[in-house]
């Protein structure tokens, strides 16, 4: 595994933060197993050979879906804390040496890089224009390339957890299909996880909490999200308290 982080133009904080990532889920959600199997099945099968993954965060989604199917897998982090995380992690699994781990954001890819898969998942609603960091995106994608975002569902959910983690919104199919990207055709949006949305309406009315417990993540995974790959289907993914997209470049 490669990891660079030098020879980028980046405007540093004093303590070498590019960005400083104001969540803390990302521990309590990386032990979510069933969940990542849930998103992981509708992911894989549409992931190119080479692939960037923007926001990795601690890695938990690059191990979950990384495999040898893949000859490049590029993760951008823009936290320098995380990062260190994050490589450390996919040092421990040298089955993923293909894996690229870079501090920045998605300014700086270089122009001379294309993937045939780019990943959002639980980003774009921590970027404050995402109409424009999907239309960058765009332009690294290879013709018949997919960009893939996951992110929380409904506005009129947005709570104290949102705000905790940096989430500038929540989406609709209305809001996040106008964020469809000039050379793209979106072919696919719709909500999963329709057994989570009762138990975020239910913190949204009574408990308003900042941040979930690592028990409430343990039930919601082990009971809510079997209930919901079962239940979505039958909904026909018309409701959850997440939504995912799929945009092809023609």
């Amino acid at each position: 595994m490669r990891t660079l982080l030098t020879g980028l133009k980046m405007r540093m904080t004093d303590n070498g933060i590019l960005h400083q990532y104001i969540g803390k889920e990302l521990d309590l959600f990386a032990e979510a197993i069933n969940w990542k199997l849930y998103i992981s099945a509708k992911i894989i099968p549409l992931l190119g050979h080479d692939v960037m993954e923007v926001g990795a965060g601690i890695g938990s989604n690059t191990i979950a879906l990384c495999s040898v199917n893949q000859t490049r897998w590029l993760c951008i982090e823009p936290d320098a804390t995380l990062l260190t995380r994050l490589t450390n992690k996919l040092n421990s699994h040298p089955a993923l040496s293909m894996v690229e781990t870079r501090l920045g954001t998605i300014d700086h890819i270089h122009d001379n890089e294309f993937f045939d898969t780019i990943l959002y998942i639980d980003v774009l609603e921590h970027i404050k224009n995402d109409k424009l960091e999907l239309e960058r995106a765009g332009k690294f994608l290879r013709h018949g390339g997919r960009l893939i975002v996951i992110s929380p569902a409904y506005q009129w959910l947005y709570c104290p957890f949102d705000h905790a983690l940096g989430h500038f919104r929540r989406y609709s199919k209305r809001t996040l299909s106008a964020l469809t990207p000039p050379s793209l055709t979106l072919e696919n949006i719709h909500y999963i996880d329709s057994a989570g949305l009762i138990a975020s309406m239910g913190n949204f009315l009574f408990l308003r909490k900042a941040l979930p417990t690592a028990g409430q993540i343990s039930f919601w995974d082990k009971f809510l999200v079997s209930i919901s790959v079962r239940l979505d289907t039958v909904l026909r993914y018309k409701f959850g308290k997440t939504i995912i997209a799929f945009w092809k470049k023609d």
